[in-house]
């Protein structure tokens, strides 16, 4: 049994919706970023980076959303999440990879200022540049990354689940959808899926 740490609205609805459609045995627990859980001593125990998403494996846990999707797929490989071909599975995680070192980043800046600055200021300017850049990562992704219907084409994978994910992120960052009509497509498609259905759901409740 596969034990997912998640918080509402965070990177870890990818890992979730992952593990729903692999049809994987698996329990959530949420963290309250409200009463700043991340950093309780009981959790840094169980992730010392005091982040989300951390999945608990009878093998010890993982962190970080690429490896934790490589694993989703490569352990219920029935359920076809990523390709079995080597250069087609390196392409699919170059992806993921853009994903979770840019485009996540360039949210961050959003609320996340303290991390790289000190002054107000700074804050205010890179709140400000969000939209620009979340803008720039989107077109292109709208233009030379999402193949259609899914991020490989064809075949539904993991990193559709994780394009979902920083989608959903648009609205709040200023960035409206509708100027990009693939990555819209991809949203709907996304949620007319039951374990996508079933997900937020769960994150919900």
């Amino acid at each position: 049994m596969l034990k997912l740490y998640f918080a509402p609205g965070t990177c870890a609805l990818a890992s979730h919706i992952a593990l729903a459609e692999a049809g994987a045995p698996y329990t959530t627990e949420k963290i309250d970023f409200k009463t700043n859980q991340q950093n309780s001593p009981e959790y840094l125990k169980i992730n010392p980076k005091g982040r989300v998403p951390t999945l608990v494996t009878d093998r010890g846990v993982l962190t970080e959303t690429p490896a934790m999707l490589a694993y989703i797929a490569q352990s219920f490989p029935q359920a076809k999440l990523a390709p079995d071909d080597a250069f087609e599975f390196a392409r699919l995680q170059a992806f993921n990879s853009y994903l979770c070192s840019t485009v996540h980043i360039c949210h961050a800046h959003k609320m996340r200022g303290p991390r790289w600055a000190t002054q107000e200021t700074s804050f205010a300017d890179m709140k400000a540049m969000v939209p620009k850049t979340m803008g720039a990562c989107f077109n292109l992704i709208e233009r030379d990354m999402l193949k259609g219907p899914w991020v490989t084409g064809e075949n539904y994978t993991v990193g559709d689940a994780y394009l979902y994910t920083l989608t959903l992120w648009l609205d709040g960052d200023g960035v409206d959808i509708a100027t990009l009509p693939k990555v819209k497509a991809h949203r709907a498609a996304m949620e007319s899926r039951p374990a996508v259905q079933k997900v937020l759901a769960e994150q919900r409740a």
